[in-house]
């Protein structure tokens, strides 16, 4: 017997995220508060205290991050490396396909809220309710993006009962599964920009993506702050 239902939960939650409302579910690396529509993705900021110049990220899988992002064969291979062969969770920001089914499914507000340079930042590989949502993206092209479930500079939450009532209260669904995996680094996933192999974010299991490009790719990163 399970006591999860991860199909059913990431179903309501794309049902959610479909009628143009907000959701908060988990991932390996914290809880993520996110939207499919530009009024739920404003609102996100607003509730948040987001500066304008932070980005949101897409909710995405190695499917999507293999036919969205556009990279060379040495960076396809990193990053299958630290998710695939390593298992790890991953901030991945590279150029996108701008013809993207997917990208093509956002209004050009949520475009510029969640592109820099045409770029596109992707978590990936962050654990089985991650990749059920992921799935029903790619399959209904219906994009996802969202930040952590908490408000600006206050710190990733690892507990549904660690989230602001602020932000809580603006999300038509809420999934808690307890505490999440990787909580003790108390850091969100690192992101990392394989275009340039500049490190955006230090986070969740940095030293141990950075051993596998070391070990795997003669590529060192900076020591963490």
């Amino acid at each position: 017997m399970t006591v999860l239902n991860i199909a059913a939960d990431a179903r309501r939650t794309m049902d959610t995220l479909q009628a143009g409302e907000i959701a908060i579910f988990p991932v390996d690396v914290g809880y993520t508060v996110a939207g499919g529509s530009q009024a739920a993705l404003q609102k996100i900021f607003d509730t948040k205290g987001r500066a304008a110049t932070k980005l949101n990220a897409m909710v995405g899988d190695m499917a999507i991050h293999r036919s969205l992002h556009v990279l060379d064969g040495r960076a396809r291979e990193m990053v299958a490396a630290i998710t695939e062969d390593y298992d790890l969770p991953l901030g991945v920001i590279a150029p996108f396909v701008q013809d993207h089914p997917l990208v093509q499914r956002l209004d050009p507000a949520s475009l510029v809220g969640s592109s820099r340079d045409g770029t596109i930042a992707m978590l990936v590989n962050a654990g089985p309710f991650h990749a059920a949502l992921c799935r029903l993206s790619l399959a209904e092209s219906f994009p996802v993006f969202g930040s952590s479930a908490n408000l600006t500079n206050t710190g990733t939450k690892f507990r549904v009962e660690d989230i602001p009532v602020e932000i809580k209260s603006i999300a038509g669904s809420i999934v808690d599964y307890g505490l999440r995996k990787y909580h003790r680094y108390q850091r969100s996933a690192t992101l990392i920009n394989f275009q340039t192999l500049q490190v955006v974010r230090v986070g969740s299991c940095y030293e141990l993506i950075a051993d596998v490009l070391r070990r795997h790719f003669q590529v060192e990163l900076p020591p963490a702050d």
